[in-house]
């Protein structure tokens, strides 16, 4: 006799007799199958008595009347039970502990949702969507404007702390977050190829660079990009008296994001923040060891930056005595620093090789 492909019901024969009993019988099924409710799950010995139409999911070793019947829908109809092969995507209600369940592919019931409506169980999903469609290559997918995660507290079970935890199989890959605009990468926070802890921005997607790097052993950050150099001169400057004279810083020793130029001896800041800048003199005798010598810290050429100005005015000891100034200004981007050099009562040399100028950018 023909049967139905899903629920497998029988179907009416042509020309067949007593067909009532054939549809009743059908009636029946659909009254298990359809909404079907199970007043137990995974049970292996038959009730001594039931009332009609009571279902149960039989386990894996039933005996008695239920002998044979492992993973069925035991209904009890008639005075009797009857049995259905539930397939994948089937799904019961279990009255026992108020979840519905669904059987998956593997043939295991799984439980979709708990107290009547909210979830409290979604085992080895494979793609989940919130708001969007999810896929293979991305899996996980949630469309919102916001999101919450918060630690459940000690009243209800909990321990009040909270951590999220992304792991990756070995150093050699990479764990961390992406931040995209218009799907377009442009910034990365995480491990990437190494257990160094960085944080990298990109303005195409293509190209990136570090902008924080923090060693997993010393646990010492570096900041690849920070602005920051080091020059000096490599040949004895002549000051003359009375005149303040731009000191050439004609050697590089560093030089991140290019901001220093050795050719017209200033700092140009590429970015607006606070800079600490300083400068180291060394006095050279001309004619006269009269000479007294003054350094200070020129901003955009003519301004001197306030707390840069420093003078010797004891008796010099020619490649001996030096002047130091050091501190902090607020520099606009494009703004530029330079070391200028001054004599009094004789001119003179700020001397080659231990002159030097620096900075960096701290703010």
């Amino acid at each position: 006799m023909n049967k139905t492909p899903n629920l497998t019901i029988d179907l009416l024969a042509p020309a067949q007799a007593q067909k009532h009993v054939t549809v009743n019988e059908a009636i029946l099924e659909f009254d298990s199958l359809v909404q079907c409710a199970v007043a137990g799950m995974f049970r292996n010995d038959p009730p001594a008595s039931a009332p009609e139409g009571v279902q149960y999911i039989v386990g894996q070793t039933p005996d008695a009347a239920w002998s044979g019947k492992a993973g069925r829908i035991a209904s009890w109809r008639n005075g009797g039970w009857a049995f259905n092969t539930p397939k994948a995507g089937w799904r019961v209600y279990n009255l026992a502990d108020d979840t519905l369940y669904v059987l998956t592919k593997a043939g295991t019931w799984t439980p979709l949702s708990g107290g009547g409506s909210a979830p409290t169980e979604i085992q080895n999903a494979t793609r989940f969507g919130l708001g969007a469609v999810a896929d293979a290559a991305n899996p996980f997918v949630a469309k919102v404007n916001a999101a919450l995660w918060t630690a459940r507290g000690t009243a209800e079970g909990g321990t009040g702390d909270l951590f999220v935890t992304t792991n990756r199989s070995d150093a050699s890959r990479s764990v961390g977050h992406v931040f995209q605009t218009g799907f377009v990468t442009r910034a990365l926070a995480g491990l990437f190829g190494s257990d160094k802890f960085r944080v990298s921005v990109s303005p195409d997607g293509a190209a990136f660079r570090d902008a924080l790097v923090i060693d997993d052993a010393t646990g010492i950050a570096d900041q690849p990009q920070l602005p920051r150099f080091k020059a000096h001169t490599n040949f004895d400057n002549f000051g003359a008296l009375d005149t303040w004279t731009k000191i050439a810083m004609n050697t590089v020793e560093a030089n991140e994001q290019a901001c220093f130029d050795a050719g017209t001896s200033r700092f140009t800041a590429p970015v607006a923040g606070t800079y600490l800048v300083g400068a180291t003199v060394l006095y050279k005798i001309n004619t006269s060891s009269s000479a007294r010598m003054r350094v200070r810290l020129v901003q955009n050429g003519t301004a001197e930056i306030r707390g840069s100005f420093t003078e010797i005015s004891g008796a010099h000891v020619t490649l001996a005595t030096a002047a130091i100034t050091q501190t902090l200004v607020a520099l606009a981007k494009d703004d530029t620093v330079e070391v200028q050099g001054y004599f009094r009562g004789a001119d003179a040399f700020f001397a080659a090789n231990h002159t030097s100028f620096w900075g960096l950018k701290v703010g």
